[in-house]
């Protein structure tokens, strides 16, 4: 199976510098969210996706919808693909990074979940990928989410180096996996 894993189009909480993890919160692309969201479709326009997986968050879905105009693909929400559930939504990043500090990889802060926690919920998401049929997908997450995506298939990366990876809005990495 042949796997695309991108993170969504800049958003005017990216712009902000807010967290969200409410999907019922106004939290949409930005005139360079779409742009981008534009030049990676255009940059995918070739590839035979089958499928499309989203988050429950709206703007991973507002990108699916402009990588789409070249495909005609069901494009399908997965719970298991959430952006970390901070505690601290519509409050400031730099808030919750401040909270997490002393312990960023196991602290639940305002009943969120942790880095690891988040984590396995991502796992958990892959063993789901194993079983389905496809042979190329696409799926549009979070920053958050890729860097569990990059950590698990290029592998070596330890817990305490996830926040070391940065993913830009409407990068992907491509990656082969194997099904038993």
């Amino acid at each position: 199976m042949n796997i695309y894993f991108m993170r969504h189009g800049r958003t005017n909480y990216n712009d902000l510098g807010l967290c969200n993890d409410d999907p019922s919160r106004d939290v949409h692309l930005t005139v360079i969210g779409m742009a981008q969201a534009r030049s990676a479709a255009l940059a995918l326009r070739d590839v035979a996706f089958e499928r499309i997986i989203v988050s429950p968050l709206p703007r991973t879905y507002q990108t699916a919808k402009i990588i789409s105009c070249y495909h005609s693909v069901p494009i399908e929400v997965h719970p298991d693909l959430a952006d970390i559930r901070s505690g601290f939504d519509s409050m400031p990043v730099s808030d919750y990074f401040a909270a997490i500090s002393h312990d960023p990889l196991r602290m639940r802060v305002n009943g969120g979940e942790s880095l690891l926690d988040h984590k396995q919920r991502v796992l958990r998401f892959i063993d789901w990928l194993k079983e389905q049929k496809d042979k190329i997908l696409l799926v549009i997450a979070h920053e958050e989410t890729m860097r569990v995506f990059v950590a698990y298939f290029e592998g070596g990366i330890e817990d305490d180096q996830l926040r070391d990876i940065h993913v830009g809005n409407c990068v992907y990495k491509h990656y082969a996996m194997n099904l038993a």
